[in-house]
């Protein structure tokens, strides 16, 4: 068994929330210098070439790219032969309550009844499963609400098919509008259960900025949602032109007969995501 220190996934954790904050990843940062580039609009090549420099001026400088910092949502992929020392999900806890303290990020989640702020971003959404192997993998992905706030789910009828799937996630994008801060990455779960589906569409977004399912039919999916996204939606911050949406990313799971759940996560441009191996 290999044995990680409670202490080293809350340092892990720390610099995550800051570096997710203030660096962009390349897979984003690329994807956003390709839309400015084919980019039809040029009021919108105008904005897009001021959210590249945007980011490049966070980095440069170590300040946030955006003022909404987000409430974190972590995913732990835990080896089965992995021993934590202490406690898991509170290292994690800690690890976000230091990084936004250090850090300078915004505080901006509350309780959910009284809307009182509890001043240190925390307690985020932790997500734990174990797997296979010796290590421990710490994912990061700090959520602004304005595109938090514009994602959704349903429960389709079979009937609908998956015709019905694709026009849900198309309308839900689309009627989103400017409010998620387009160009937007679009994750999107079919199948399983009611979480299950909002599970992958969250999940989804961690992976690499347009990089295709492994399934070829669902590849296939995600290019007809692009295009259509792209055609009907209001283009970057709803003014206009062809990328509404940089990338859309489907999961899939098998579901009941007598179900077809779909899920909608959106995220905005500032697509802050980070990941560690311990």
């Amino acid at each position: 068994m290999k044995t990680i220190k409670a202490s080293d996934i809350t340092q892990a954790v720390n610099e995550l929330a800051v570096s997710a904050a203030y660096d962009l990843e390349p897979d984003i940062l690329d994807a956003l210098i390709g839309a400015r580039d084919r980019e039809t609009s040029p009021l919108a090549k105008s904005v897009l070439d001021i959210l590249v420099m945007n980011a490049d001026i966070a980095s440069r400088e170590q300040i946030p790219a955006c003022q909404d910092t987000g409430i974190c949502t972590v995913f732990v992929s835990l080896g089965q032969e992995v021993r934590i020392e202490g406690g898991l999900v509170d290292a994690v806890q800690e690890g976000v309550r230091i990084g936004y303290e250090e850090g300078f990020l915004r505080k901006s989640v509350c309780d959910v009844i009284t809307r009182q702020n509890t001043g240190t971003n925390i307690p985020a959404v932790v997500h734990v499963d174990v797997e296979p192997g010796d290590q421990c993998r710490i994912r990061f992905l700090p959520k602004g609400c304005g595109s938090e706030n514009m994602s959704g789910l349903k429960m389709l009828p079979p009937s609908a098919g998956i015709p019905g799937a694709v026009d849900y996630i198309v309308n839900t994008v689309v009627k989103a509008g400017p409010n998620p801060c387009p160009p937007l990455v679009v994750g999107a779960g079919i199948g399983g259960t009611f979480e299950k589906a909002a599970l992958m569409a969250k999940k989804s977004l961690l992976r690499p900025v347009g990089e295709p399912s492994e399934r070829g039919d669902v590849a296939q999916l995600e290019l007809e949602i692009l295009k259509r996204v792209n055609r009907e939606g209001r283009g970057v911050q709803g003014l206009g032109g062809c990328n509404t949406a940089l990338a859309v990313h489907i999961d899939t799971y098998p579901t009941h007969i007598a179900s077809l759940p779909v899920a909608v996560n959106i995220q905005c441009h500032s697509h802050r995501h980070k990941e560690v191996f311990l």
